[in-house]
């Protein structure tokens, strides 16, 4: 049995090994080589301190992920989110390898946002606008800042000591960044980010322009919410794995018209592979729905183990 440690994966995980995992998950989830199974969402006694499980199978890989956010491990020094992926072996069953993921799952996250923005978002989009100043946020941008030539991000977020720490973070990777309003950064974006836990729209559709590219990263549970369902018919929208995306995605606010076949969702290894187009034009808007499925964390665990021999 194989175990990695969470400094050992946090030193071998790259936005490179990540873009590359995430890709291969997206490309099986799309195909009938895979399946993908209803994520279980739970919490301790203290129903602050949360956690998720999810779980999947590809013609390589079977396993497990546990995602869990503790609120309160700061104060012993230690991150509010953790991770670890259990791999079984695919003809016994039993322990293939135990990779803690804390650090890795940030990466996985924006890999595969990553991924699809660079189908998806004009080649010369240059403005991210990020909803969101916590962990996953610094994340996203470097790995958006990877396919495309990022030059300004406008970071929106309730003012406080936490905005201005990473606003300054961000500058200090080179980028031209500046705190913004909700309205400002998304008329002035060629891409908007979500990475939050709201459960209600962060902006409203008009104040999107023509050819802009939207991810909502942060809904991955039943009623959180960040994009204006507004949007989406005017839109062309894309997904991870449709069946997960109206169930925990931000797309659950829009599952009636997606399954009665007034709004079509497109599952991004579709587009991968060419079975599907990504972007027409300069003037089509998209939205990416990426509510993180299991099959990213099952090929970044067997990338590191990899790269560990």
């Amino acid at each position: 049995m194989i175990y990695v440690s969470e400094e050992e994966s946090a030193a071998m995980v790259t936005h490179e090994l990540a873009f590359e995992a995430a890709r291969r998950a997206l490309v099986a989830a799309a195909s009938d080589q895979s399946g993908v199974f209803p994520a279980v969402l739970g919490h301790s006694k203290d129903s602050t301190n949360r956690f998720s499980i999810k779980s999947g199978w590809s013609a390589e890989l079977t396993g497990v992920k546990v995602g869990s956010f503790w609120s309160g491990n700061p104060a012993i020094g230690l991150p509010r989110h953790n991770s670890t992926i259990v791999l079984l072996d695919q003809r016994t069953g039993r322990l293939r390898a135990v990779i803690e993921a804390g650090k890795v799952n940030a990466y996985r996250t924006a890999a595969a946002d990553a991924v699809a923005a660079d189908l998806l978002a004009r080649k010369d989009a240059r403005t991210l606008a990020v909803f969101g100043a916590g962990n996953q946020a610094g994340y996203e941008i470097a790995a958006l800042a990877r396919v495309r030539p990022i030059e300004e991000v406008l970071v929106v977020s309730r003012p406080s000591e936490r905005l201005d720490a990473f606003v300054e973070q961000v500058a200090r990777s080179g980028l031209n960044a500046r705190a913004a309003s909700a309205e400002a950064a998304v008329r002035a974006a060629d891409i908007v980010v979500t990475a939050t836990p709201s459960r209600e729209p962060l902006f409203e559709a008009s104040w999107v322009r023509p050819g802009t590219h939207v991810v909502s990263m942060g809904s991955d549970g039943p009623g959180k919410h960040e994009l204006p369902t507004e949007l989406y018919p005017r839109a062309r929208l894309f997904c991870d794995l449709r069946s997960q995306s109206v169930e925990i995605g931000d797309f659950q606010h829009a599952r009636r018209a997606i399954e009665a076949g007034t709004l079509k969702v497109t599952q991004i290894g579709d587009v991968i592979e060419g079975r599907a187009p990504g972007r027409r034009s300069e003037e089509e808007t998209t939205v990416f729905d990426s509510s993180g499925i299991s099959l990213q964390d099952l090929f970044m665990a067997d990338a590191l183990i990899r790269a560990k021999t």
